[in-house]
């Protein structure tokens, strides 16, 4: 038995090799092995934030043979299609040189004789030969240089190499900016060129929204919520590397609390270990994990290092806070809309779903002591909320309020997840 250490056997936020499930009954690898099959049609890899989107690709499609880009870190076109020429090992920029040579020759040849003074006459008479060469060169470079326009060269690289080309959290790239990549790629794509967008469910037809041409040419993976026994997987899968044993009911509870993220998941399995001194494999002994009187402290660290920082953000509110009222809840507490709405959410522990307007406005209802917002009120602070998060540092909004469907979905596992185990003060 080989020495493992625990931070390679559960990986969270990180491509697992010893604990990876692909799925196998979804079959979720050759179909999103068909973009690179001449299938000619966008293909779009749709999943909830961190439920495991990204390291199935790039399983399928290694970063050594492939062209990534993360949508979150896209500010302008052209940083977009340099990255792609970086990536290709092209250049925006080329200078040609051409030399000139020119040479002169100098040759001399010259012929004496020397006589000897009398007395000495008699003796033999010396000739003296002679000869100069003399030579010059000159050198002359012209240099001429010429730029081409980073997008003109990457697509031009793209279309030689057929590199598949794979944007992560393509919803975070602003739509005019979506727009400009499909038009500019969709040419690439109709001739085969596998490409590859990956995004969260709610925005799945994005590419057919900012280019009609698209429509018909876009073929969609689904990534399935986890099911129990896939998530139940990574800790069968791990604990034996590390020679451990892990009792059935707490197995069960690190499951039922991951909310469906295989991300969550490895993250409780590498703490319980960490909670356990567990750093690595022991080969003398067999080690058991029995006790689950720990867990409700596991869960709450676990909540404290995911979600506290965006909840605190979206609890703040924007800056403007001159028009603020407080408002008593029905345990005795005082605390702003942005507060009061946190609150509804928590009591309605939402997972990796959406959040109906009327349920959420019914769940404000029942933590406010006094008369709840107006619908108004609560649609403008849903609004100012996904704003928050659209600027957040992070790739992925933790929340979007779509107003047109009157529907919160709350994207990211970690503020859901935060919103039931958190220390929640309003």
């Amino acid at each position: 038995m080989e020495i493992y250490r625990t931070n390679k056997v559960f990986v969270p936020g990180g491509l697992p090799k010893l604990t990876y499930n692909p799925r196998n009954e979804f079959n979720l690898e050759t179909r999103i092995k068909k973009a690179s099959d001449n299938l000619c049609k966008l293909m779009m890899v749709t999943g909830s934030t961190k439920s495991g989107k990204t390291v199935l690709v790039k399983n399928v499609y290694p970063k050594q043979k492939c062209v990534w880009f993360d949508g979150g870190s896209y500010s302008n076109e052209d940083e977009f299609w340099s990255h792609i020429v970086s990536e290709l090992d092209g250049f925006t920029e080329i200078t040609e040189s051409k030399g000139k040579e020119s040479s002169t020759k100098l040759v001399g040849k010259g012929k004496g004789e020397l006589t000897l003074p009398i007395p000495f006459t008699t003796g033999p008479s010396l000739s003296i030969e002679g000869e100069v060469n003399k030579e010059k060169t000159k050198s002359v470079t012209i240099s001429k240089s010429r730029k081409g326009s980073p997008k003109s060269i990457a697509l031009r690289l793209l279309e030689e190499a057929n590199h598949p080309l794979i944007i992560d959290d393509f919803h975070y790239i602003e739509r005019s900016k979506q727009a400009s990549i499909v038009r500019a790629v969709k040419s690439l794509i109709f001739d085969g060129l596998p490409v590859i967008f990956i995004a969260i469910p709610h925005r799945r037809l994005d590419a057919v929204k900012v280019e009609k041409e698209m429509t018909g040419r876009v073929e969609n993976v689904s990534i399935p919520s986890w099911e129990e026994h896939e998530l139940k997987t990574i800790a069968t899968l791990g604990f034996p590397f590390l020679n451990v044993d892990v009792s059935p009911l707490i197995l069960k509870k690190l499951v039922d609390e991951s909310i469906g993220s295989p991300h969550l998941m490895q993250e409780f399995c590498r703490e319980l270990c960490a909670m356990n001194l567990i750093e690595q494999t022991d080969l003398q002994e067999r080690k058991e994990i029995k006790n689950d009187k720990s867990l409700p402290d596991l869960f709450k660290k676990v909540a404290q290092s995911t979600g506290k920082i965006m909840f605190d953000k979206l609890r703040k509110g924007p800056n403007q806070r001159s028009d603020r009222v407080d408002r008593p809840t029905i345990d005795g507490k005082m605390t702003d809309i942005y507060g009061l709405v946190l609150k509804a959410l928590s009591e309605i522990k939402p997972g990796l779903e959406k959040v109906d307007y009327e349920d959420l406005r019914e769940s404000i209802k029942n933590v406010s002591k006094d008369k709840a917002p107006q619908a108004h009120e609560i649609s403008r602070v849903l609004e100012y909320m996904s704003k928050i998060a659209a600027n957040d540092e992070s790739s992925t909004p933790v929340l979007d309020w779509d107003k047109e469907d009157r529907v919160l979905h709350i994207t990211d596992p970690f503020l859901a997840y935060y919103l039931r185990w958190g220390s929640i003060d309003i």
